[in-house]
């Protein structure tokens, strides 16, 4: 091999290796979009139409994450999550079921906070009258009252508080029909087959089957909150923690006041 053939190969040998040292500086210009990431949200039912709402103000400038809803009873929700459900985001309509997420240790840190509040009313049939009152309850043509299952509903267990405190749950509780959650309260009393039935007031400003008789004092029950989280299992932490960053954003915050929530 001649000088002039030697100097040439090794030329092009260098060129080679500079190549390979270099392409990894240059190789992030290239990364194309990420992948489409799927959320698994579970939520109260009572945030059923605002989430709605939430998620296709959401998708117009994240059309690569796509969220699927779980709605229903704060308790039975969390039941799925302890035994396993993938769950990326937890909102739940109370205290409770997040402090024993938060104190098993399944809450990606620094996510919890709360989203919004609510007020727990009594509603009746909206041709119903002769009604003002909880103590109202007590009259024998109400034989119905259809409030959320304690055990795993929280618009039941601060039903059962308000009840308690005003001296009638005793008294009423007979004619107690349990649902499963709050919109199926709401559900039962438009139907006829509850005549009356306590849930949030968005559920009653979203009925026009239904009247709110009264709004419970809220020093008769525990504060009504909407804890949200990420949780630690989540496959797409970093598409979880965009979508609680949107909730809490004041663009979300006018949906939640347009359907009645109050904001923390």
């Amino acid at each position: 091999m001649g000088r002039r053939s030697v100097l040439t190969y090794i030329g092009i040998a260098v060129a080679s290796l500079m190549l390979t040292i270099c392409l990894p500086l240059t190789t992030p210009f290239l990364v194309v979009a990420q992948p489409n990431s799927e959320l698994l949200v579970s939520a109260a039912a009572s945030l059923k139409d605002v989430m709605e709402q939430i998620r296709s103000i959401y998708q117009q400038s994240k059309p690569n994450i796509n969220i699927k809803y779980n709605f229903g009873a704060s308790g039975a929700l969390l039941q799925q999550i302890q035994q396993g459900a993938p769950v990326d985001v937890f909102i739940s309509a109370g205290k409770k079921q997040m402090d024993a997420l938060e104190q098993s240790g399944q809450l990606l840190a620094g996510t919890r906070a709360v989203l919004a509040k609510n007020r727990l009313v009594l509603v009746v049939p909206k041709n119903v009258t002769g009604i003002n009152s909880f103590y109202n309850l007590k009259n024998p043509n109400i034989k119905k009252i259809a409030i959320g299952e304690p055990r795993s509903v929280p618009a039941g267990q601060y039903a059962e508080q308000v009840l308690q405190k005003l001296g009638i749950y005793q008294q009423i509780k007979p004619k107690f029909v349990y649902a499963n959650n709050v919109r199926q309260v709401l559900a039962a009393v438009e139907s006829g087959n509850a005549d009356a039935g306590l849930v949030y007031v968005t559920d009653a400003k979203i009925s026009d089957k239904v009247k709110v008789v009264v709004a419970a004092d809220e020093k008769y029950h525990s504060p009504i909150v909407y804890p949200l989280a990420v949780l630690k299992r989540s496959k797409n932490v970093n598409a979880a923690k965009d979508f609680v960053q949107f909730l809490l954003s004041d663009r979300a915050k006018d949906v939640l006041k347009k359907y009645g929530f109050i904001l923390p």
